[in-house]
């Protein structure tokens, strides 16, 4: 088929930044396009940043403008920041989305547990196989990554193939799984490739990243040695860990006993899909406390220091079913998520405190990273040669790196963008042709907020300063009908000097009503913001800090 228009690639999420996942390949002209969307992903939020907040999703409004001409939605794999927006944002495109096996059957099991979710129709595709979504043909490419069933893409298209190469990393020795397939890789190679749009997320690291056979060694070596309970944590997706876990606690005579509802999802899950096949039956937490200390072990949640997980409530003696005690064992089989270590030093703290021996990968080799390292990135493109690197899924250093090993391999293009960028792939060379809405979302309890609206910003200037409520009666003269009410919130009793502080936000309040002439009394809006200026002063006086300040007036 002859080639027209053009071949675009537009990230909505995921360049940057690490998480939020949702690129875009579009064909045809500016005057009307068809939209592939790859991946529907999230950020976690940090309560000290945005206080509130649960998730961070891409804003799809440019997305939802073109749901007509948007053909699909594919999934690469089952990780929160890849398929973690579906259930919130697909409403509001309502297109199919194809997805793997197990990544179907993940969301299926996520979409039971959340009250009011939406049904969704899930095409499922197989392994390896090739498929037609709209105008694109896409070809799965299995590749090894720290979750069943990662996928890269193959986009064959009249302007050339693009491989969107997802997560992934090279381990020939894969605990589940086959791993990369390295000859469809290098036969695509043979075929041609257009452009590579890439995974940077080690691009700072050298060498190459350890296989999951050597953090199952290590595993099975630290249960054996253990002389009472152990508790490992890992990332509840992770079917591997979970599977090596589970065949060194049967080597040394040990019960597993699942603790935490987001691993009892999965391992269901794998079960289902063949995944664990062949692996012990897991206990439930109910007969924790009838197993003798070395005959355990416990598979926990909570390695990211999340409050409400399984860990965590260990950390603080506060889980109803499951304890540990002085000389017991805790293993973070789990690298901590940038922004995530207070928490988990907290929780490592709590254990410490208890007595509790915590390894980490900082002395024992008890976790490896699912994307690939300088040299398996080298490797990569040696087999597929593109002649052009878009590197995507990384913070600005690792973005940078990425380029750098494109530049040092020769590729004849390497460009950066950034999120709402429309890179032109092809025909001529690749090129930022325009810029589309893109931003954030927040998950604001039930609601979708925006990232640039003020409910945000209002929230962090009362968490710092706190806020005072005033109410004044007056009567249509202007005089008070009561005395006002005055009440603090998130603010010190005491000031400098040691006065009340609600008393002087009440002395402010009075001393402003009865200094007002005689025709502002009358305008309701004049009193309130003439008391909300003194009041804030007051207590800035007092304090150092101006809160926010609410006053209602009402005339009787």
């Amino acid at each position: 088929m002859a080639a027209t228009g053009e071949l675009v690639f537009a990230p909505l999420g995921g360049v940057g930044e690490i998480g939020m996942n949702l690129a875009l390949y579009g064909l045809g002209d500016e005057r009307r396009r068809s939209w592939l969307a790859v991946d529907l992903g999230v950020s976690f939020a940090s309560e000290e940043h945005l206080p509130g907040v649960d998730l961070i999703f891409p804003d799809i409004r440019f997305l939802a403008s073109e749901r007509k001409n948007l053909a699909g939605i594919v999934l690469t794999h089952a990780h929160e920041d890849h398929f973690g927006a579906v259930l919130d944002l697909w409403p509001q495109l309502k297109v199919p989305i194809y997805a793997t096996p197990f990544t179907a059957a993940l969301l299926e099991a996520k979409r039971q547990s959340e009250p009011g979710a939406p049904e969704i129709p899930v095409q499922v595709v197989q392994l390896g196989s090739r498929f037609n979504v709209g105008p694109f043909d896409i070809e799965l490419v299995s590749v090894a990554h720290s979750i069943p069933e990662s996928n890269s893409l193959i986009l064959r298209t009249p302007h050339g193939n693009v491989l969107h190469t997802g997560d992934w990393k090279i381990d020939r020795t894969p605990i589940i799984g086959q791993g990369t397939d390295e000859e469809k890789l290098k036969r695509l190679g043979e075929e041609g490739v257009l452009a590579v749009v890439g995974d940077s997320t080690n691009a700072v690291r050298s060498g190459r990243s350890p296989s999951e056979a050597d953090v199952a060694r290590t595993l099975a070596e630290l249960i054996r040695a253990a002389p009472g309970r152990v508790a490992v944590t890992t990332f509840a997706s992770n079917v591997a860990r979970i599977k090596a876990v589970a065949d060194a606690a049967r080597a040394c005579g040990r019960e597993v006993v699942l603790v935490g509802r987001a691993m009892e999802r999965v391992v269901q899950v794998a079960r289902e899909t063949g995944y664990l096949d062949g692996v012990q039956d897991f206990r439930g937490t109910d007969t924790y406390g009838y197993l003798p200390g070395d005959k355990v072990v416990a598979l926990c949640t909570g390695s990211q220091g999340e409050p409400r997980a399984a860990l965590s409530r260990i950390s603080q003696d506060q889980h109803p079913d499951v304890t540990l005690s002085r000389g017991d064992r805790v293993i973070f089989s789990s690298r901590t998520i940038p922004g995530n270590e207070k928490a988990v030093s907290g929780v490592i703290n709590g254990l410490v405190a208890q007595g509790i021996e915590v390894i980490t990968d900082r002395t024992d080799l008890v976790h490896v990273s699912g994307h690939p390292r300088v040299e398996e990135m080298e490797e990569m493109l040696g087999w597929v040669k593109p002649h052009i690197l878009v590197p995507v899924h990384g913070e600005e250093l690792h973005l940078y790196e990425h380029e750098q090993i494109g530049r040092r391999l020769g590729i004849r293009h390497v460009v950066r963008c950034r999120n709402g960028d429309m890179l032109r792939l092809a025909p001529k060379n690749p090129e930022i042709v325009d810029e589309i809405p893109a931003g954030r979302l927040y998950k604001d309890g039930a609601l979708l907020i925006p990232a640039d609206g003020k409910t945000i910003s209002e929230r962090r200037k009362l968490s710092f300063a706190g806020i005072v409520f005033v109410a004044i009666a007056l009567t249509e003269k202007g005089i008070l009908a009561a005395d006002p009410e005055v009440d603090l919130m998130g603010i010190p009793e005491r000031g400098r000097g040691g006065a009340d502080l609600n008393d002087i936000a009440y002395d402010a309040v009075m001393t402003t009503i009865e200094t007002l002439p005689k025709a502002r009394r009358r305008d309701p809006d004049s009193i309130a913001e003439s008391v909300r200026r003194a009041v804030r002063g007051a207590l800035a006086s007092q304090w150092g800090k101006k809160p926010a300040c609410h006053v209602h007036v009402l005339v009787v």
